[in-house]
């Protein structure tokens, strides 16, 4: 059975930071690329980041020079350290597991960036 359980998410002023937790079981972890996405009130889910097995990496626009996607293959653990928060940032983060033929999605972790 696939797991991925996020944690980490919470409020946040501006400007602050948070880091997001994705602990995977149930997969060869080193095998997927893994991935941030998230979803906004409203809107459509979308990607914030990416990291392949061997730990290429891509940003959306809007995340760049902000974020840092990285990952833990011992620990089955994909890892998005979120710097200089706006409150557009304000979304359910998602994990995803992706291995081209087959995705797992975790449940999310709100983060919340407001005054």
């Amino acid at each position: 059975q696939v797991q991925l359980v996020e944690s980490g998410g919470g409020l946040v002023q501006p400007g602050g930071s948070l880091r997001l937790s994705c602990a995977a079981s149930g997969i060869i972890f080193s095998t997927y690329t893994m991935g941030w996405y998230r979803q906004a009130p409203g809107k459509r889910r979308e990607l914030v980041a990416r990291i392949g097995g061997a730990g290429s990496t891509n940003y959306a626009d809007s995340v760049k020079g902000r974020f840092t996607i990285s990952r833990d293959n011992r620990k089955n653990t994909v890892y998005l350290e979120m710097n200089n928060l706006k409150p557009e940032d304000t979304a359910v983060y998602y994990c995803y597991a992706d291995s081209v033929t087959r995705g797992y999605w975790g449940k999310g972790t709100l983060v919340t960036v407001s005054d």
